[in-house]
């Protein structure tokens, strides 16, 4: 345990923002769930559902609960899926 006065009021103020980001990354995380879900479910709703995670996941960057990159990245990988779904939907009605 911290001694000094300020290194105790940043160890309980840390503990606070942690708390935090646990219910923020949760949400964060909760949202790309959701678009990954419905890219495999229904490729019509998973334009709306990545624009929600995207947001979710700007957010969660802006709080600094999410590493910019890592956002981007998740943000590239659901974008990767949601453009090959689309392609093989589609290829599918044109055949």
């Amino acid at each position: 345990m911290a001694n000094i006065r300020s290194s105790i009021k940043r160890a309980r103020t840390s503990a606070v923002e942690a708390k935090r980001n646990v219910a923020r990354k949760t949400r964060v995380r909760s949202a790309v769930r959701k678009a990954k879900q419905a890219l495999s479910s229904d490729p019509a709703q998973a334009q709306a559902a990545y624009r929600e995670a995207a947001g979710v996941l700007d957010w969660g960057v802006a709080k600094g609960a999410v590493h910019r990159n890592a956002a981007n990245r998740r943000k590239s990988r659901l974008a990767r899926k949601l453009n090959a779904a689309a392609a093989t939907t589609t290829t599918d009605k044109k055949a």
